[in-house]
C-alpha cells in the first residue's frame, strides 16, 4: 500500500509540480490571513462596531470590507511572491462560486 503525503495531494489538487511552489502558496495562504485581521482592526472602529453590536451587522460589515481586502491581499502576496498565475485563477474560482450559474440552453 503506498501512501501519498499531504505535499502530493496538494500539489494535484492544484495542479502544481513543485513542493517549493505548494510552500510559498501556503505561505501567501498565512500571511493574507494574518493581514486580513488587520483589516478588520482597521475597518470596523471606522465604522464603530463593536463585539456588543448584532451579528448580522457584524457579518454584513465583515463580508463588504475585509472580503474583498482579503481577495485583494491573496492576489497582492501571491503576486509577489511570484504565484499570480495561480492565485488569479484560484480567485477567479472564488468569485464563480459566489456568482449564480447561467443556464445553458438545449438544442
Amino acid at each position: 500500500m503506498s501512501e501519498t503525503s499531504i505535499l502530493d495531494k496538494l500539489k494535484s489538487r492544484w495542479g502544481i509540480e513543485s513542493t517549493f511552489q505548494v510552500f510559498i502558496i501556503l505561505i501567501v495562504f498565512a500571511l493574507t490571513g494574518f493581514s486580513a485581521l488587520y483589516v478588520k482592526k482597521f475597518f470596523f472602529p471606522l465604522f464603530g462596531i463593536t463585539a456588543e453590536d448584532p451579528f448580522w451587522l457584524r457579518t454584513l460589515v465583515w463580508i463588504f470590507t475585509v472580503l474583498p481586502a482579503y481577495q485583494v491581499l491573496l492576489l497582492t502576496y501571491g503576486s509577489l511572491l511570484g504565484q499570480s498565475k495561480f492565485f488569479l485563477n484560484f480567485a477567479k474560482k472564488s468569485f464563480g462560486r459566489l456568482l449564480p450559474k447561467k443556464k445553458q440552453e438545449e438544442h
